[in-house]
């Protein structure tokens, strides 16, 4: 009988809807839990979290000391935005701008925070740096499209970048996202306690109900007996030890 048992239930295939079924039996706990770990995501997030500002400063690339150009000086200044790039984060450049602002990090540390971007077909950069502090972020683009600027002119041998729009303090963080952070927690509570679920529904080899006997036992049920019966004479003995306790 139990070597049939067992070879039953190894060849049983696992039923989608018996799990769907388990899981929504517990649906109100798995609710529970995607609420508590995002709640606990949101606090980790207001709290220890230190919020990111982000300036941008816009320069414009020119080939020669005029600002109108021919199509050929064109299609030269934006090939020359990849170059332009390279130099504003290279080493050079940001020890420069870390010594005059007086920034306590290394320059790698600094060119982990700069992000360079150029629209597509034209010859203009963005140079976006990201501060804890917005104030700092500002004079940190800032500085850091000065000096490059100068450093471009001087090596290229050519008419210097023209800054044409300085960034601005920065009032609104651009990481991290509470929202996003919140949605994230409570989708991972979720996952995980289904997960568990769902683990310890197919490890959970016992005979639970009458299908489970006819389908791992082969033998028909004789008789069902109900909770509320077993629950009912649970009472009534415990009642009636207490009674004879008590005289």
């Amino acid at each position: 009988m139990e070597k049939k048992l067992q070879k039953n239930m190894q060849n049983d295939e696992i039923d989608l809807l018996q799990l769907f079924m388990m899981l929504k039996s517990h649906l109100l706990m798995i609710l529970a839990v995607g609420l508590l770990t995002g709640l606990l995501s949101g606090l980790y997030t207001h709290f220890l979290i230190q919020p990111t500002y982000e300036a941008t400063s816009n320069m414009l690339i020119l080939t020669k000391e005029t600002t109108l150009a021919s199509m050929a000086d064109l299609e030269i200044g934006v090939k020359l935005t990849g170059d332009y790039t390279e130099l504003i984060t290279s080493r050079t450049v940001l020890e420069k701008v870390i010594a005059n602002l007086g920034l306590d990090e290394e320059y790698i540390n600094l060119r982990k925070k700069i992000t360079i971007t150029n629209p597509s077909s034209t010859r203009i950069l963005k140079i976006t740096v990201a501060q804890n502090d917005p104030l700092m972020a500002k004079k940190v683009a800032d500085e850091l499209a000065n000096v490059s600027a100068d450093f471009i002119a001087d090596q290229m041998e050519v008419a210097p970048p023209k800054i044409y729009e300085t960034s601005e303090v920065p009032i609104y963080k651009s990481s991290p996202s509470l929202k996003k952070n919140i949605m994230i927690g409570v989708l991972a509570g979720i996952v995980l306690v289904c997960g568990i679920l769902v683990v310890l529904e197919l490890m959970n080899d016992s005979l639970q109900t009458e299908e489970d006997v006819q389908r791992y036992l082969d033998i028909p049920v004789l008789a069902v007996v109900p909770d509320k019966a077993i629950k009912a004479k649970k009472r009534r003995s415990s009642s009636a030890k207490k009674n004879k306790e008590g005289r």
